[in-house]
């Protein structure tokens, strides 16, 4: 992979040239869901899998206690001290930061440490390149420290970063595929319990694309939230006549037609999508397990469509792109994926398709929406891992 090698290569030159020495480096994946959406913050079912766009973090310790850090994507440097850990005024700091606050709120010990970080993962793509950010801070820090944190527990702090620091709430998906990945492997993860299987992707028919609508998702984060909240409100009003329902994950279409249809319609649109895609998740692993791909595809359709009609996170853009490739007996599923409001969707198709659909694909896109639409072909691969110990090599 030379994109990666060329990548690995600067950034690890550039912290040689601001540092005056050499780092250890760490990579971090970024992730594709591949049907389970906006599930996880209800403790439902998702089917991650970590791709071949990474997060490259090199990081050395300091005698100090200052911190500082250096985005080669942004060519942009941030720095301050151990004790004086805040957000910034840029973002781009506050992934690594939150990672930093929520090691120290844990009471372990650090130093300060010299950090240069870049990668190929698209921003706004809805692929987490901010997880795996996340991921590659916990998991360098645990390594550089020798903190003596388990995987789980790294995917949980990374997680609790950018709910408390970076201030979105999301679950913990995204930051648990990223440090889980396995190559040729989907997780069917149960956000509740936290066990997960590995479902193989075992197919040399079809492969998984993505097409880019190159909309950044502006409303995404703010939306997330308040979906998130309209939700845990569904739950509430259950509670009223079933206190043991604490999530969505335990409730009933019974339950929503009864106590949530009467009194809020959103609520009720909202809660059951979540109710029928975490049934979905259940069918679509099966699915695999049985290479029924057509039949995983459909589900693909089905979860577009309610994304798009029922949690109302699609946009225009989103919905061309997967209403053009419907048509295509090729193209076995397509559907929106992340957040929302922009970002990829998602695409199964025969292998030997691909280029005159992508190409067809994009050539209507741009007339339709006056944009370039970008193609991600992607490979499932391993997780968060240890590229380079400098320490090691200079013994």
């Amino acid at each position: 992979m030379p994109e990666l090698s060329e990548i690995t290569n600067n950034i690890e030159q550039t912290f040689k040239t601001k540092f005056n020495s050499s780092p250890d480096m760490f990579y971090s994946p970024g992730r594709i869901n591949l049907i389970g959406e906006h599930t996880d913050y209800n403790n439902g079912l998702v089917l991650p899998a970590a791709i071949d766009k990474y997060i490259f973090l090199a990081i050395a310790s300091r005698e100090d206690d200052e911190i500082h850090i250096f985005s080669q994507d942004y060519q942009d440097s941030y720095a301050t001290s151990l004790s004086a850990i805040q957000i910034s005024n840029k973002l781009w700091p506050d992934y690594i930061l939150g990672v930093i606050d929520q090691i120290q709120k844990l009471d372990k010990k650090l130093r300060g440490v010299n950090i240069v970080f870049g990668g190929n993962i698209p921003q706004g793509a809805g692929l987490s390149s901010s997880a795996a950010v996340e991921c590659a801070t916990a998991y360098a820090f645990n390594s550089l420290f020798n903190l003596g944190f388990n995987s789980l527990e790294l995917a949980k702090i990374s997680q609790k970063a950018e709910n408390e620091f970076v201030g979105v709430k999301c679950g913990l998906m995204d930051q648990f595929a990223s440090v889980f990945g396995k190559e040729n492997k989907f997780i069917k993860l149960d956000c509740g319990s936290y066990e997960h299987q590995y479902i193989p992707f075992d197919t040399d028919q079809y492969s998984l694309i993505l097409f880019d609508t190159q909309v950044k998702h502006s409303l995404a984060s703010s939306a997330y939230n308040e979906r998130r909240q309209q939700c845990e409100y569904g739950v509430q009003l259950i509670q009223k006549h079933y206190p043991e329902i604490t999530s969505l994950r335990q409730a009933t279409q019974a339950m929503l037609d009864e106590f949530i249809k009467p009194f809020d319609a959103i609520t009720y649109k909202r809660c059951q999508y979540i109710i029928q895609e975490i049934k979905r998740v259940e069918d679509a692993c099966n699915d695999l397990l049985e290479s029924d791909f057509r039949q995983f595809g459909k589900r693909m359709f089905q979860t577009h469509e309610g994304l798009k009609n029922e949690y109302e996170v699609s946009c225009k853009e989103l919905d061309f792109l997967v209403d053009f490739v419907k048509d295509y007996p090729e193209v076995l599923g397509a559907r929106m994926m992340g957040g929302g409001f922009g970002g990829c969707t998602i695409n199964l198709i025969e292998n030997k398709a691909i280029d005159n659909i992508s190409n067809s694909t994009a050539i209507a896109y741009e007339k339709a929406m006056g944009k370039a639409m970008k193609i991600y072909p992607i490979s499932i691969v391993d997780g968060t891992k240890l590229l380079k110990d400098a320490r090691n090599e200079s013994k």
